[in-house]
């Protein structure tokens, strides 16, 4: 009979990891390290995961799987079904809507600063990019449609849009991979709510 690997290890064989990772980087992190951090043996750890990359993915799993359920959630608001009003107020920097997201990357800083800065070498070293191409996608139907309402400009594209949101996102990335507290990040994100005005920049006819 096949023996089950004792799972009670796996926490204190991520917090390693993530630990390990955290300071060198995926590709300069040492395995043997990682288990000597957690009390394992390299045999035990392979019992688990593969290998290095399989561990690093192990270890962002939860925080991607997080994203991404917000992304989807709020992607799956129909456009077309909001009045004036409800998809302008979509484009708000209001801020308690950012300091929500900060607050909830904050949660998770270390995860999100692995993916950011430490990824190389792993399948989410394209991170940063791939996650504003999926805001992009969520976020363009919202904008074909006000621009098909005839509320804001129609020659910004999806493309242009991107090369938007990745300026905009940048400014959500540094303050993590500066290592910013969370008195600084709430100093950030006003400063943040205060430089991207998206009705004046997508110039929208209506202020809600």
């Amino acid at each position: 009979m096949m023996s089950v690997p004792d799972r009670s290890l796996d926490p204190k064989i991520l917090e390693s990891a993530r630990k390990e990772f955290l300071e060198n980087g995926f590709e300069k992190a040492s395995l043997k390290d990682i288990c000597e951090g957690a009390g394992v043996t390299t045999g035990a750890l392979y019992k688990r995961y593969k290998g290095k990359e399989d561990l690093f993915a192990a270890v962002v799993e939860q925080t991607v799987q997080e994203l991404y359920a917000v992304a989807k959630q709020r992607g799956n608001r129909d456009p077309a079904a909001l009045s004036d009003g409800e998809l302008m107020k979509c484009w708000d920097m209001d801020g308690p809507d950012m300091m929500w997201w900060f607050r909830f990357l904050y949660e998770r800083h270390e995860d999100f600063t692995l993916l950011l800065t430490c990824a190389e070498g792993t399948r989410y070293a394209g991170f940063p990019h791939d996650w504003v191409e999926i805001l992009t996608k969520a976020t363009s139907a919202f904008l074909a449609e006000a621009q098909r309402r005839g509320l804001c400009r129609k020659d910004v594209g999806e493309k242009e849009l991107h090369i938007l949101l990745s300026a905009f996102w940048t400014t959500i990335y540094e303050p993590f991979i500066h290592g910013l507290d969370w008195e600084q990040i709430e100093l950030h994100c006003r400063i943040v709510c205060r430089l991207f005005d998206w009705h004046r920049a997508l110039d929208f006819r209506i202020q809600p």
